[in-house]
């Protein structure tokens, strides 16, 4: 009887684990799925914190858990990256950013290893997310359109200056042309 109470215990857990999953999936622009067989605690806990500060989260779930999560949404074609132990990258806001943010780390954690991903909707395989890692962010593609925006304006504002500017420069040449006369 005890037994019994239990698995089905465990099979609440499991129902609710899965939900939490489909929940991160339907949440996320972005899902990365990446293989983690060596890498310390240490390693782990930083990986975390670096991709949290990226405005996303990583994960490791049981493949059988992640497959269950997997049917109902648009991230079903990543079920044949689901061998070994995985862990996985949910992007929740600039994919740019977070895919930066992971192949960085895996530059200098060679046991950390990128399968592939999905965003929106398209597969992407580990050179593809590296394509993504060196396209520029959002931030500073606002930046680089703020400048155009500017450029402009400022050329108009000097172009108004010059000859009050130019006629400054005259009259101080003029009066160190008579002080030294």
């Amino acid at each position: 009887m005890a037994e019994l109470a239990t698995s089905a215990l465990n099979l609440e857990e499991k129902a609710k684990t899965v939900a939490a999953v489909q929940e991160k999936f339907k949440a996320a622009k972005m899902a990365i799925v990446t293989e983690y067989r060596g890498l310390t605690v240490a390693q782990m806990t930083r990986l975390r914190r670096e991709i949290r500060q990226a405005s996303g989260e990583y994960q490791v779930i049981k493949n059988t858990l992640v497959r269950r999560a997997l049917k109902d949404t648009a991230y079903g074609s990543l079920d044949r990256l689901l061998e070994g132990p995985t862990g996985w990258v949910f992007g929740y806001d600039d994919p740019v950013v977070l895919s930066k943010t992971l192949v960085k780390f895996v530059e200098e954690n060679e046991k950390l290893t990128i399968k592939g991903g999905l965003l929106e909707g398209e597969f992407m395989d580990q050179a593809k997310v590296k394509v993504l890692a060196r396209m520029p962010s959002r931030p500073e593609l606002q930046a680089k359109l703020l400048a155009l925006m500017q450029a402009p304006a400022v050329q108009l504002l000097r172009l108004i200056q010059e000859p009050g500017a130019r006629m400054v420069r005259l009259l101080e040449t003029l009066r160190k042309g008579k002080s030294e006369a």
